[in-house]
């Protein structure tokens, strides 16, 4: 099938060559049959500026560049953006089919862009010291970039980089799909007695999606998507019922699927991803891809990297060994489970949670609503950075996405769309993309502002009530809200270092990580929590026994992410066992499990067939830096407790300001190790983040 004309479409009506009033994407008439000559007009214009930038009488000026090329491929940029992010949370076989012909012809040319030599030699001709700090650090990036891009390469090797480059591409965008598509796949009526111990409110959205398709009175569609599938596995009491969705959901896109979806198996792309990034390396000067993608980071080395994730595992794993001895115990005396399987964990783990802190996260909800939890976010950001937020207006893919301002002293600042509920067509997960930078335009000399999306995928509201956000949801609303500050209230005018642009990749996290620490504080929470039916805030009894159980099974969490972080570190330094086929991938997960879990999953598990962190969203090789940086933004928090001692909050606005300054301002301007010392006074420690765990006492 092809994709959807535009109709009568032309240059003049096109929605992806045209931007709204305030200049954003017209994300409510973009088409499936728009893209096909929106990339041609765009990718010509790019091509055009790039063949005029590297003629010999073109000077090499930072200026002159950037008004040439940087507007050109700024524009691309932002239409293929839109495309991708439209694929993201709206997806549609005509749209997939029109982004992936499109997709190898944009990553083609910026393959291209990123290896001219001609290019490369003109900004190295640049004398730095007619630049300002920002554009010294956004030359430095490029220059670096260029390498990595492989304008060094010459002949065979440099046409063999740039194929390399065009299959990695089009690899993890079909890993992507098949995840997607596995996940959509799967779904199963059952009657409401099999679902003994659902919250209410998962019931009645069952209820409501099998009544939707067509089901009789009494029956519930079930869903791997996590607002259905996390409450599954923590309440239903039907162990049947959970190792049915188990299953399910860990052999997503694998060898081990049923047989009807054969064609979404993930294992030949991952080996062959990892094959491509090896020989990448290699081309580049790396004794492997772990070596590459850490150059450009804040670490050292992937040796460095495994030390620091041997050490943490070292601490964490007491501690995670006593979390799975206290819910064997509970599990035998209360439950009648003797011999608990991988699906009993986290049922077997809420059950023990309720009975020891007295209270359950299903109750805790209702204490959430989605609007009162905004307001309270907005609250804090407010007054620790001194600005408003306030909603606006502009085009938008879906009616339940909004869309707000942010303000400082009467100036617009920033803006961000807001999308949270899941939907059919939305990628899982919770995300953080910029749909636009800060920039002091070289064409204008106009300032442009930031504009950022976050995307969640929290449960909708149900029959005109207001949706219902678990605290794990709140806090990956702050976390997301975090990156978006981060890329919004940055006061650098070089779009390339602004905001997120620039920013170690495994420095990024600090502040998502940061803003998370504030869904603990009692002063936050009194005023975004308000009972459902009640309007009551929070009680501080309830607080209380939330607060003694924070840091329950915090071992345990921390000793799983170590493992998922090995297994990706040691998979892109060839640690993993060859075959003739490629990379036993699963024989690398089972030996980083028998090294460092406390709790072996059953063989069929294949978790790393849906890790698309890794295999499609960047951080290969680079998933530890959610726990790099947690270091960071543990210690960075800290700064606001020790303030709270003198000003008796931790909502402290002079250190909500020093943070802004040194950290939120500066984006990628200066190394995270300068902005971090910058805020602190002296380079981070670990102890925050293990007595923020409950870790401190035995690490000690």
């Amino acid at each position: 099938m092809s994709p959807t004309p535009a109709p009568s479409s032309s240059p003049d009506t096109n929605p992806l060559l045209a931007l709204s009033d305030n200049g954003l994407p017209l994300f409510d008439q973009i088409q499936p049959g728009h893209i096909p000559e929106a990339i041609d007009a765009l990718l010509a214009n790019a091509e055009a500026a790039m063949l005029k930038v590297t003629e010999p009488t073109f000077p090499a000026d930072w200026q002159a560049l950037s008004a040439n090329l940087d507007v050109a491929n700024e524009r691309l940029g932002m239409a293929w953006g839109a495309v991708s992010h439209l694929k993201s949370v709206a997806e549609t076989p005509a749209l997939r089919e029109a982004y992936n012909a499109a997709q190898p012809r944009v990553t083609e040319f910026f393959t291209r862009l990123g290896a001219n030599e001609t290019l490369y030699a003109k900004y190295k001709a640049i004398d730095a010291q007619t630049l300002n700090p920002a554009q010294q650090q956004a030359l430095k990036n490029t220059l670096r970039g260029f390498v990595l891009g492989g304008a060094e390469l010459q002949g065979a090797q440099k046409q063999r980089f740039a194929e390399i480059q065009a299959r990695q591409a089009e690899l993890g965008q079909a890993f992507g799909e098949h995840a997607l598509d596995a996940t959509e796949a799967f779904s199963l009526l059952v009657p409401s007695a099999d679902l003994a111990g659902l919250p209410a409110d998962v019931l009645e959205a069952t209820a409501q999606a099998a009544k939707a398709d067509g089901a009789s009175s009494g029956m519930h569609k079930l869903t791997l998507k996590m607002p259905v599938y996390l409450p599954v596995m923590q309440y239903a009491q039907s162990s049947a019922l959970r190792e049915t969705l188990y299953k399910a959901h860990v052999t997503r896109a694998s060898d081990q699927a049923p047989p009807a979806q054969n064609d979404q198996d993930n294992t030949p792309i991952m080996r062959e991803l990892l094959a491509l990034r090896a020989e990448e390396a290699q081309l580049l000067g790396f004794a492997h891809y772990a070596a590459l993608s850490i150059h450009p980071k804040m670490a050292e080395s992937s040796a460095d990297v495994l030390r620091f994730l041997s050490d943490l595992a070292d601490r964490a794993k007491p501690f995670a060994m006593r979390d799975v001895a206290d819910m064997r115990a509970f599990a035998a005396a209360e439950l009648g489970l003797a011999d608990p399987q991988a699906w009993d964990w986290p049922y077997i783990g809420e059950r023990l949670k309720e009975a020891r802190y007295a209270f359950s996260e299903a109750a805790l909800k209702s204490y959430f609503p989605a609007p009162k939890v905004l307001d309270g976010l907005f609250k804090v950001a407010q007054t620790l950075f001194g600005i408003d937020i306030r909603p606006d207006t502009a085009p938008v893919w879906h009616p339940s996405v909004q869309f707000f301002r942010i303000e400082r002293d009467g100036q617009l600042i920033g803006q961000f769309y807001l999308d949270p509920p899941a939907r059919d067509g939305k990628r899982g997960g919770a995300w953080m993309d910029d749909v636009r930078a800060r920039w002091l335009r070289p064409d204008t000399h106009e300032l442009q502002t930031p504009v950022a999306h976050m995307v969640c995928n929290f449960s909708g509201g149900q029959d005109g009530r207001p949706a219902l956000m678990t605290h794990d949801d709140v806090i990956t609303l702050f976390h997301e809200f975090g990156h978006g500050l981060h890329h919004m209230l940055t006061q650098v005018d070089e779009h390339d270092v602004s905001g997120i642009s620039g920013v170690e990749w495994d420095a990024v996290e600090l502040p998502s990580q940061f803003m998370e620490n504030f869904c603990w504080e009692w002063d936050v929470l009194q005023d975004m929590t308000a009972h459902v039916d009640t309007g009551e805030p929070l009680p501080r009894e309830l607080f209380d026994k939330m607060l003694r159980a924070k840091n329950f099974q915090s071992g345990l969490q921390t000793v799983r992410q170590v493992e998922f972080s090995l297994f990706d570190m040691r998979l892109h330094q060839d640690d993993a066992p060859q075959t003739p086929e490629g990379t036993d991938i699963q024989a690398l997960a089972e030996t980083i499990r028998n090294e460092v879990a406390v709790i072996k999953p059953p063989a069929y598990n294949r978790m790393a067939h849906t890790f698309s962190h890794i295999f499609a969203g960047g951080y290969a090789a680079g998933y530890y830096s959610y726990k790099w940086a947690e270091v960071l933004s543990a210690d960075a928090y800290a700064a606001f407790e020790e303030a709270s001692q003198t000003s008796g909050t931790v909502l402290d606005r002079a250190t909500g300001e020093r943070y802004l300054t040194e950290i939120l301002a500066k984006g990628g301007s200066r190394p995270a190790m300068a902005s971090f010392k910058a805020f602190r006074g002296r380079e981070p420690n670990i102890d925050a983040l293990l007595r923020h765990q409950g870790m401190a006492s035995e690490a000690a």
